[in-house]
């Protein structure tokens, strides 16, 4: 679902805000779009590059780092109006450390939206012959394999208490959890198969900066 059906973030425009693990800079390059100061933070030096065109084929200025998601340290505290994190959190082996460090960087009451992979779809296989049959168990955290244009990609499913019990103890008060299912619309791939219409493939947290 778009931001203007799930109204996470508010309005972009003028506002300081941290993508962090951007990727090839979709949604970096439409919150510049929107009128937002972005910068998007990613590990992956070709990632970045394809950002960097896409940023300027839609004529908007990005601030690019090439850091890991942890290392935000060219940022000052209290310095962002928002971050947001779209799925790229699952390769994180130290996720508390993340959001400590995305806690410093905020400014008080600030909103963090960040997406994970659903540990319910994580149970099931797409794209196996019987898509809806249990795999795996729910809490089963053991490092998965894929490939994303081409790349391998590691990653883990998380539970939805691991998640919210992390956010608490880093001081976010978590407000707002979406499970979000597909609709009948848009492309079909392994990844966002019709069994993402019955069972939510990614799970939505809204967290506020608590204390300094």
């Amino acid at each position: 679902p778009p931001e203007a059906a799930l109204r996470l973030l508010g309005s972009a425009e003028g506002r300081r805000i941290l993508d962090l693990g951007c990727g090839a800079g979709a949604n970096a390059v439409a919150l510049a779009a929107q009128g937002a100061k972005v910068l998007a933070v990613d590990l992956d030096v070709a990632a970045l590059g394809r950002a960097r065109d896409r940023a300027e084929a839609a004529e908007v200025r990005v601030e690019l780092h090439q850091a890991g998601l942890a290392e935000l340290a060219f940022l000052r505290s209290d310095s962002v109006d928002a971050a947001i994190s779209v799925l790229a959190l699952a390769s994180v082996d130290d996720l508390a450390r993340v959001f400590r460090q995305v806690h410093r960087v905020l400014k008080p009451e600030a909103a963090f939206i960040c997406s994970f992979p659903h540990p319910a779809f994580g149970m099931i296989d797409p794209t196996a012959a019987d898509p809806l049959r249990i795999v795996r168990a729910y809490d089963d955290g053991a490092p998965r394999s894929w490939e994303l244009h081409g790349d391998p990609v590691v990653d883990r499913v998380r539970t939805i208490g691991e998640v919210f019990t992390t956010l608490q103890r880093a001081s976010f008060g978590v407000d707002q959890l979406l499970e979000p299912t597909a609709t009948g619309a848009g492309p079909r791939t392994a990844a966002s198969a019709d069994v993402a219409r019955l069972v939510p493939a990614t799970v939505v947290f809204r967290a506020r900066k608590q204390g300094n």
